[in-house]
């Protein structure tokens, strides 16, 4: 096997890749050179240099060690992960209870042909992680956990990301505002480093403050200017590093379902198998620049499964027909149109939305500025089209053995559960909703959240929503349980 792995028997104890302590090494090599170049700037001789020194060299036998103590071994059951040097750990995890697996490559690993396994198990506390195994064994791992033996011809692809597909990343707010986020963890760092070595004196912030209030106000426009323009680009960009090729397969299996692969990345290539039989539903999500291009995104609702925002990802932003396309060929395809709910539940919406901004503007004109007034006369006005959308958006079917509840407007859910999900319903009325004759109706889901609320519903609709799935559930919940059906044999009553 590549990596220096031998052929060992099914069972044997086997160890990471001998490659694996040079990734280490590298990592604890760039890092230890921040800390060597920093000494260099703030102490007095080679103190600094010689600490960092000695630090890079543990740090090399440590990887070296690390590696060298830890086996893992998969029998027909279990995977046993062994980690020996002064006290012994050992972590089991049953094949049954295995719910994903992903691996990743990033830039080194894929230069020395490795790979870090993840093994998602039934609880995140199970979670056993490989780092890291040439790719020819993680792929072997994957078929031996998930129960897949067919060869990787007979895959097919469900979905493949198309290039008009990355001009939809500046719609979405995690793509524009990602960049931002990096560039203030980079401050942050740097201020932390400042605090802690002194490499730039107040006097200096300061005198930069003074400098950028100094500057002509045309600058600030062309540098908001600027600012737009870079969004979007930055935003494409992001979308490219992270959702590169994106590759949906559909893996045969042993069983009829078989499983469901993602891989994805640029620099970094991660790939995640699911199992189909753990699948319960999936989830679109859209704001409202995706939906006036009609995409969106989707996510599988999976039992167990650990990050399931990223882990579970089936497409990134694209077109809603590719989407329905996908969930189709997950769950099933859902035909049931969605069912408004009443006028009511609109009234609560307007109410919430303006009331809060409507008491703000009038206590502002009351004993406050009027600029503050203006800004929430503003807000209550906005707010408005947002309560009528937020409505439009409420939805509620069930059918052909699937169930779907949406809701949302900035950010807009739906999700498509199967009802062989659903282990339990929460009927909940607050004061006001009791006084418009509206119920939440909470559907306990054994995947992705938890649970998923139908927002505003009809007494009569959650009923009827509810009894699609189990009717003998919801027989508590009636004032009058329905008589069970005349025994043929007895005579009618006269």
């Amino acid at each position: 096997m590549s990596g220096g792995e031998r052929p060992l028997p099914e069972g044997a104890p086997r160890r990471l890749s001998p490659l694996t302590w040079i990734v280490g090494a590298v990592r604890e090599t760039l890092a230890l050179l921040a800390v060597a170049v920093t000494a260099l700037l703030v102490s007095e001789g080679g103190a600094g240099l010689y600490f960092a020194m000695a630090a890079l060299g543990f740090g090399l036998v440590h990887q070296v060690v690390r590696w060298w103590t830890f086996t893992y071994a998969v029998t027909d059951d279990r995977i046993v992960l062994r980690h020996q040097l002064i006290g012994r750990s050992v972590k089991t995890i049953p094949l049954e209870r295995v719910r994903g697996v992903d691996i990743t490559a990033g830039f080194l690993h894929r230069l020395l042909g490795l790979a870090v396994l993840r093994i998602d198990a039934a609880s995140d506390g199970d979670e056993g992680v490989l780092n890291a195994v040439s790719r020819r064994e993680a792929e072997r791992l994957r078929e031996l956990l998930l129960g897949r033996r067919e060869e990787p011809s007979r895959e097919h692809v469900i979905a493949r990301a198309d290039l008009s597909w990355y001009r939809y990343a500046p719609l979405s707010g995690a793509y524009l505002l990602t960049p931002f986020a990096l560039i203030g963890s980079l401050l942050g760092t740097l201020y932390n480093l400042n605090n802690e070595f002194g490499l730039v004196s107040e006097g200096t912030l300061s005198h930069l403050g003074d400098t950028v209030v100094g500057l002509p106000p045309i600058l600030g426009v062309l540098a908001l200017l600027l600012l737009a323009l870079v969004m979007p680009v930055a935003s494409v960009l992001v979308f490219t590093w992270f959702n590169w090729d994106f590759t949906l397969r559909a893996v045969p299996g042993e069983d009829d379902k078989g499983a469901l692969a993602a891989e994805r990345g640029l620099v970094s290539r991660r790939s995640v198998t699911l199992e189909r039989r753990r699948v319960r539903g999936v989830e679109l999500r859209d704001n409202p620049l995706e939906r006036r291009k009609n995409v969106a995104r989707l996510t599988a609702l999976v039992t167990g499964l650990g990050d399931a925002e990223h882990r579970g990802r089936l497409l990134p932003t694209a077109p809603r027909e590719t989407v329905l396309h996908v969930a189709e060929e997950v769950v099933g395809k859902f035909k049931e149109p969605l069912t408004g709910h009443p006028r009511a539940a609109l009234t609560r919406r307007l109410v919430r939305a303006v009331l809060p901004p409507l008491a703000v503007s009038v206590l502002a004109v009351a004993s406050g500025p009027l600029w503050l007034a203006i800004v929430a006369a503003v807000a209550t006005v906005a707010a408005v089209p947002l309560a009528l959308d937020r409505y439009a958006q409420l939805g509620h079917a069930s059918g052909g053995g699937l169930l779907s509840v949406r809701s949302g407007s900035l950010v807009r859910n739906q999700q498509i559960i199967e009802h062989r999900a659903v282990v339990g319903w929460r009927f909940r009325q607050s004061l006001f909703q009791r006084r418009r004759d509206l119920v939440t109706l909470t559907v306990a889901v054994g995947a992705g959240e938890g649970a998923y609320d139908a927002l505003d519903l009809s007494e009569e609709d959650a009923l009827r929503l509810a009894s699609c799935v189990e009717p003998d559930w919801i027989t508590p919940f009636l004032a009058t349980p329905p008589k069970p059906p005349a025994d043929p044999r007895e005579p009618p009553a006269s």
